[in-house]
């Protein structure tokens, strides 16, 4: 799947999935762009990343949850004169609430670092797109999103209601942009064992007197496949989702969760 001459676009690039996400694309022969928050994991994640050719890594540093940040990277994405052909965007990810509902000023923020901020960002990305669908360059948007977008869960309130607002918004801008040849689609998540969740479920065993593959065991009993998903099973998902083999495919959330949902 390499394609040495595309850039690509990863925000959450110094996560856990990020990081695989990074990793792969770099060995698959594309020129990376890393953001994040924290500049001092960001110069140390390119420092990291290796691939077959020339291509380059450099990173932009950007806070979601403010406006001015997002308006400083879009800046300076734009005066490095890059021509992007493809993001991956990952909006923040929410920590489980026991509150149905939140305060307004839970909701205010919330909507702004994990919705109206990623948006702005993704914006300013489109804006440097120069697909050419009649020559073949076409442009990839991946939106990494999780299972509460098409299947409420109990302690998720406010993840149920943004990682739906992200599916609608994919599917809006893959009607939007699909004639300039801009395809943009969903992938959402399952549990999957990024380092933080493998010590989340190394606390619960702990709690629960297990091993922790006793816990794993018992956590993903009603997943078909009896497991998590592993960051660099996404990596790979993500690398398919922007190659070739979605030159026909836009609007589209595929779930990446283990069959774990049954809504059909």
């Amino acid at each position: 799947m390499s394609e040495t001459s595309r850039v690509i676009l990863v925000t959450g690039a110094t996560g856990g999935i990020g990081s695989a996400v990074c990793a792969r694309l770099a060995q698959a022969g594309n020129s990376l762009i890393l953001a994040a928050r924290d500049i001092a994991k960001l110069q140390a994640a390119c420092a990291r990343l290796k691939g077959p050719g020339e291509q380059s890594f450099r990173w932009i540093s950007v806070d979601m949850s403010s406006d001015a940040s997002v308006l400083s990277f879009s800046r300076e994405l734009a005066a490095k004169g890059t021509v992007l052909d493809g993001v991956v965007l990952m909006p923040p990810q929410m920590r489980p609430t026991e509150e149905c509902q939140p305060p307004p000023d839970t909701w205010r923020q919330l909507f702004q670092s994990h919705f109206i901020g990623p948006l702005e960002l993704l914006k300013s990305a489109i804006s440097i797109m120069q697909p050419e669908p009649s020559q073949g360059r076409r442009a990839k948007i991946v939106i990494i999103s999780a299972i509460t977008s098409v299947q409420a869960l109990g302690n998720y309130a406010t993840s149920n209601v943004l990682r739906c607002a992200w599916l609608a918004q994919a599917k809006t801008l893959a009607f939007a942009l699909g004639e300039r040849g801009i395809h943009v689609n969903t992938l959402s998540l399952g549990g999957t064992l990024t380092p933080d969740y493998v010590a989340s479920i190394g606390q619960r065993a702990t709690r629960a007197g297990m091993t922790f593959d006793e816990r794993v065991a018992t956590e993903t009993s009603n997943i078909p496949l009896r497991k998590y998903g592993s960051p660099d099973e996404v990596a790979l998902a993500v690398e398919v989702l922007l190659s070739p083999f979605s030159d026909h495919i836009t609007g589209v959330n595929l779930l990446h969760d283990g069959g774990f949902t049954r809504a059909y």
